[in-house]
């Protein structure tokens, strides 16, 4: 029988991003819970309250039952370990939240490899994440998104009022959204899509490629008349090509997962339930030194397999990424002559390419001849590749995707900042990563620390992740905590058919292409449980 959820009841932005629904710009605040010790609480459950109103639901952003037009701007919140503990939440509920949630992020920064810069890694983040002291700290996060339909001025009167509100409640905005050492410091981390020359957004990122392609459907996340359809290639496939949508409990508490099971929660279960976790992530990217590696590389490359330098630069991008620029799968393009074929016969926009953009498996790619098994996709969602039948050569007994079902994660959020022709390293230009998922330690930790820093199953040693990954420097590395904690200079392997009678293609030196500029890990509650926080009726017995 299929879950049915409570649109009404799980906050916008995670059964379906914003940016799918048009809503292509968007900003975040941080706010601190100020007052004395006796008024603190009080006055952050008033401005909860006061704000719970304009919160959005997951059916809000849709319409009420398509009937009602969207919000021209969403209001979404959720709150740190501090913020809830600022709040007054009982203790015997806070103690029933997850170890990791009640760390935070900087405190896991060596299991999520933030500290690849050496001793003082942090002095990298933001100002904002940089707090003297829990109290100081970020309490609460407030996503503001502004559909197509609207305009920046709809988006800077959201934030005035939701600023004033606070004021009135002794709820501060932290301001910071760059380094110390930046002179310029906004009060607010504002987010846009990248737009095309006509001025239409793009689901692009600043190193070029089309983000966003392939996220996991779970159960209740679409009507059960259009499930199924929907989980394929983004659900869960078993041994013979047969997909289902992933257990609702992989992304929302309270409901069951993929072992079948209701995981223990904070109580009382009303305060969990529809709730879910979001790990917050500004990763800045080096886009003049990406644009520098490729280059150079490219025309080693084409010499080495006989290409043209364009077609060698297009092909060693996909290799790292193990999709095309335009998000084609080298599963179903290996190369430059199948992707262009690929896209005559599945124009931009048709519903056939939207299919085969995420309908595929790893099952006929076992040595990763096709798509690099270190390559970014095939790391982050390996899909049935590491099926244990299927590495060892017997696909008839093959059991699907059951390792990586357990290891999903929702991605949310925006880019950040601009990047044209000229700019360097130093500018201001990202993406605001959100990750979604019931389990931050099963899911986004795992999946950050094992599969983008570690290579082992991918089969390749210690190389990271080419595009997101840590990338060593080696002996050149000047800090002598990283150089030890690092190890030899970063590579990626590309490859080479061994009917070919070529070398793989070994691309040695890879520069940092992305570094985390900070974040936290948040609790995002239901509006139920929204409602209780802010009249401080949370009662865990």
């Amino acid at each position: 029988m299929s879950v049915v959820l409570d649109l009404a009841d799980i906050q916008g932005n995670i059964l379906e991003a914003y940016p799918k629904q048009g809503y292509f710009k968007g900003r975040t605040i941080l706010l601190n819970i100020g007052g004395d010790a006796a008024g603190r609480a009080a006055n952050g459950r008033h401005f909860v309250t006061q704000l719970l109103p304009r919160v959005t639901s997951a059916l809000d952003s849709k319409g009420s039952g398509g009937a009602a037009e969207p919000p021209a701007i969403t209001v979404n919140i959720a709150f740190t370990f501090y913020g809830l503990l600022m709040l007054g939440v009982p203790t015997r509920t806070l103690r029933g939240l997850p170890d990791e949630f009640i760390d935070g992020m900087a405190k896991r920064a060596r299991m999520l490899g933030d500290d690849f810069s050496g001793r003082n890694w942090q002095d990298k983040w933001d100002k904002v994440w940089q707090p003297a002291s829990p109290e100081n700290a970020v309490h609460i996060l407030i996503v503001l998104n502004q559909r197509y339909t609207a305009s920046a001025a709809d988006l800077d009167a959201a934030t005035k009022s939701i600023v004033a509100l606070a004021a009135e409640n002794q709820v501060s905005v932290l301001g910071g959204h760059n380094p110390p050492d930046y002179s310029h410091q906004p009060l607010y981390q504002d987010l846009t899509a990248l737009f095309d020359a006509q001025g239409r957004p793009t689901p692009k990122e600043h190193f070029g490629f089309s983000d966003g392609i392939s996220d996991p459907v779970f159960e209740g996340q679409y009507p059960a008349d259009k499930e199924q359809a929907a989980a394929v290639g983004q659900g869960a496939v078993d041994g013979n090509g047969v997909w289902r949508a992933l257990a609702a409990g992989e992304f929302l508490l309270g409901y069951p997962d993929e072992a079948q099971e209701i995981p223990g929660a904070a109580m009382p279960l009303s305060f969990s339930r529809n709730g879910t976790f979001l790990a917050y992530r500004k990763l800045h990217e080096n886009v003049a030194s990406w644009r520098k590696f490729i280059d150079d590389q490219a025309e080693k490359f084409a010499a080495v397999r006989g290409l043209t330098v364009e077609v060698a630069r297009e092909t060693l991008v996909a290799k790292m990424a193990g999709r095309w620029s335009d998000g084609v799968p080298l599963i179903k393009a290996k190369d430059f002559a199948a992707w262009q074929a690929f896209n005559e016969k599945y124009p931009e926009g048709s519903p056939e390419r939207e299919r085969e953009l995420v309908d595929f498996t790893y099952r006929d790619d076992p040595d990763g001849g096709a798509c690099p098994m270190t390559s970014h996709t095939r790391r982050v969602n390996t899909r049935d590749a590491l099926d244990p039948w299927v590495a060892a050569g017997q696909p008839k007994q093959a059991a699907g995707s059951v390792l990586n079902n357990r290891r999903r994660i929702l991605r949310r959020g925006l880019p950040y900042g601009s990047s044209g022709p000229d700019t360097t390293d130093a500018d201001e230009h990202g993406i605001v990563m959100l990750v979604v998922c019931s389990s931050l330690a099963r899911q986004f930790e795992f999946v950050q620390q094992q599969w983008i820093h570690y290579g082992v199953d991918a089969r390749a040693g210690n190389d990271t992740c080419p595009i997101v990954g840590n990338h060593s420097q080696g002996a050149d590395t000047p800090d002598d905590y990283a150089r030890d904690r690092n190890g030899p200079k970063a590579k990626f392997v590309v490859p080479s058919d061994p009917a070919s009678g070529k070398p793989p293609y070994i691309a040695e030196g890879l520069p940092q292409f992305v570094e985390t500029r900070g974040g936290e890990y948040f609790f995002v509650p239901s509006l139920t449980a929204l409602r209780m926080i802010g009249m401080g009726t949370v009662d865990p017995t």
